[in-house]
């Protein structure tokens, strides 16, 4: 069976309707967050959810990234001086769950011209944040013409890290260690790598978008992801003892190379 046919199997078990309006409140709240990577679960045995680079959905055999997909139509259109990206949060959330979500998105409306607005009957494309039980947490990459799935599991996935993350997917980026000049500032050590996960290692022709590589991305794994051995799977060339992939929230490289992406107005990163 193809990957395709197996995440279409794995949607079809899943009752995502009857669909109703989301919550407006984008207000903030306070809640728990830790590093991204520690609450990313490893895909699980038997799981009928195909993942590329351990959290994104493959959704057609087609291996995308950031780069190219973006090019291809997988960017949200741009209406005027906003991004605007309708999202609908499953009702099975608890009330402090949904308020994590939603702070996670509004931080988008604190730095970048992205605004998430509350989906409404005859909106095509769209983001559906659901949970069910071993779902995990993933993202398909960009765009994708229609609803558009973020599986973030409850009480192992719904941290602000982890929103940030999922979302940077569904906007259009991938890996920060995945990216084209990442031999310039790591090492990856195959060898030390799970070998069923040594595809989430794999260099991507990215579009940097003039921004460096950043060790404090809210899309850098740790040092020892998906280590078979308990030696580190990724080294920074400069410093081998370097400690990364920790960050709680988006680094100002995030957010620079998200306002190139979607050519965002700098007079507007103020507006809420």
């Amino acid at each position: 069976m193809t990957p395709a046919f197996l995440f279409l199997l794995f949607l079809s078990l899943i009752d995502f309707s009857p669909l109703q309006s989301a919550p407006t409140d984008l207000g903030d709240r306070t809640e728990k967050s830790t590093n991204v990577f520690e609450i990313i679960p490893t895909p699980r045995a038997g799981s009928k959810t195909p993942l590329l680079l351990g959290d994104i959905a493959v959704v057609d055999p087609v291996l995308k990234n950031a780069d190219p997909c973006t090019g291809r139509g997988c960017k949200w259109p741009k209406s005027g001086r906003y991004v605007y990206v309708p999202y609908y949060i499953d009702n099975t959330y608890s009330d402090k769950e949904r308020s994590i979500i939603l702070r996670g998105l509004k931080s988008f409306h604190e730095s970048t011209c992205i605004r998430f607005i509350p989906w409404a009957e005859g909106r095509r494309d769209y983001i559906h944040f659901f949970t069910r039980p071993q779902s995990g947490c993933w993202s398909s990459l960009g765009r994708q013409n229609g609803g558009q799935y973020i599986s973030l599991e409850r009480y192992s996935c719904t941290y602000h890290s982890t929103v940030q993350h999922e979302v940077l997917h569904a906007l259009g980026f991938n890996h920060e260690q995945v990216r084209s000049d990442r031999d310039r500032y790591v090492r990856i050590l195959f060898q030390n790598i799970r070998p069923d996960q040594r595809h989430n290692f794999m260099k991507k022709q990215t579009n940097n978008l003039g921004t460096p590589y950043d060790f404090a991305s809210v899309m850098h794994y740790k040092n020892y992801d998906f280590s078979k051995n308990g030696q580190p799977t990724i080294v920074a060339k400069d410093n081998p003892r370097l400690s990364f992939g920790y960050a709680r929230q988006m680094s100002h490289n995030d957010i620079a190379r998200l306002n190139k992406l979607y050519k965002c107005s700098y007079d507007l990163l103020s507006e809420v």
